[in-house]
């Protein structure tokens, strides 16, 4: 009986210890781009983490959040740095974030060394993220930049009647995944883009003369793929260079990061087609509610949500939702807490959002035109919204794999 007791006893101990360990508050780490060329991306993402927190009034599954967040340069070192101090430091046992391409595919390997932590996607855009060699414990609700770029390559074939064009991009993995996303339909529609017309440039590359002295003349376009402080000195430049040549945008290229900011180059964008998670001006109550919702929270934000914020957002929408689902019991290593975000579907500021079985978004893709706002603002307006864009684009997962890894070569649509 002394021994029953016993047991009992250990056994009631390590029961209030278990319920006490997932009562408590929990800390959750988020990790942007906060330095460097594209640190107004960062500061919308972690915008974006906010609003969801709030939404949420900082609880999800009965525990009180407390958000410990973590600054990188866009450099893989620096993401890997930051994220491990969370996990391994700061004991945070989920993270959101990154934002950068590279940064997402160094998170991944390094998730698989912490296989009780939960790590769920920032912004970061890299196909082979989730595509290839995935984390069991690596999630993205906010899809990847091939996917942002659906409907793109076929409208400006189509619509705009584009048959050659030079493309620049920055030189790292998710402009080459935007690139392969605009670029395979178009070429397979009978679209150029030729190996001596593509140019790509270090993050951080301020002076783009020699960039803009090399392009071609016997193209209809430029495809230009560059973010935040690199697409503003990009446009600045070109325009001030006489420019005349169409543009046709990657999504961060004329995302809010880049349209709120001052000067000429404004004016130079307008009418550019673009595609991407979100858009300005989607007549939808979902989207009103964010953009409502963002504006009041952040007076001094964009005059819209950028991707970045949307992003982040929803992320951490999905983090708190499979908190709610597990009790916010983590007790397990967090098994429970990964399986209920593999089967999570909700409804998000641009429609329903769900994973596929290598735990990457399927969700509806806009396309877009830079267009001028009735208060002056710059915003992209809908052309065309293409549903449920799988990372696939609805073909059987190895079929894709024959398409190859990005990279600047691919495709090669000569």
């Amino acid at each position: 009986m002394k021994t029953c007791r016993l047991l009992l006893g250990v056994a009631l101990a390590t029961n209030i210890s278990l319920t006490a360990a997932w009562a408590e508050d929990l800390k959750i780490g988020a990790v942007a781009v906060l330095e460097g060329a594209f640190a107004v991306l960062g500061e919308d993402g972690m915008r974006g983490v906010t609003l969801a927190l709030q939404e949420f009034d900082y609880t999800a599954g009965g525990r009180n959040i407390t958000l410990i967040t973590g600054s990188s340069d866009a450099s893989p070192d620096s993401a890997v740095r930051a994220t491990r101090k969370l996990v391994e430091q700061d004991g945070a046992p989920i993270v959101i974030g990154p934002l950068s391409g590279s940064e997402g595919l160094a998170i991944r390997d390094y998730a698989k060394t912490q296989p009780n932590a939960t790590f769920i996607n920032g912004v970061s855009a890299a196909q082979d993220t989730t595509l290839r060699e995935s984390a069991e414990n690596f999630f993205r609700f906010s899809t990847e930049g091939a996917q942002w770029m659906a409907g793109l390559g076929e409208y400006v074939y189509s619509e705009k009647g584009y048959r050659t064009v030079a493309v620049l991009a920055e030189d790292y993995s998710f402009p080459y995944t935007q690139v392969f996303g605009f670029l395979e339909p178009f070429c397979r529609m009978g679209g150029k883009a030729p190996q001596d017309a593509r140019f790509y440039v270090p993050i951080g590359n301020k002076d783009y003369s020699s960039v803009i002295a090399a392009l071609p003349d016997d193209v209809d376009a430029i495809y230009v793929a560059l973010g935040g402080a690199d697409a503003v000195n990009f446009l600045t430049q070109y325009e001030q260079a006489g420019g005349d040549l169409p543009l046709i945008g990657g999504s961060i290229t004329v995302d809010q990061t880049v349209l709120g900011s001052e000067g000429r180059a404004r004016d130079f964008v307008i009418g550019t087609p673009s595609a991407g998670p979100i858009s300005d001006t989607w007549d939808d109550p979902r989207w009103a509610e964010f953009v409502a919702a963002y504006q009041a929270a952040f007076p001094d934000g964009f005059p819209s949500p950028s991707l970045f914020a949307h992003g982040y957002y929803v992320n951490t929408k999905a983090a708190l939702l499979a908190l709610d689902k597990v009790d916010g019991n983590l007790s397990d290593g967090g098994n429970a807490y990964r399986d209920a975000l593999a089967s999570l579907s909700f409804e998000t500021p641009t429609g329903m959002v769900a994973l596929d079985e290598r735990r990457n978004a399927i969700a509806d893709i806009f396309l877009t035109e830079v267009i001028e706002g009735p208060d002056g603002n710059l915003l992209n307006s809908t052309i065309k919204i293409t549903p449920s864009v799988s990372q696939t684009f609805g073909l059987p997962y190895e079929e894709f794999l024959k398409y190859g890894p990005v990279s600047r070569e691919n495709p090669a649509c000569e």
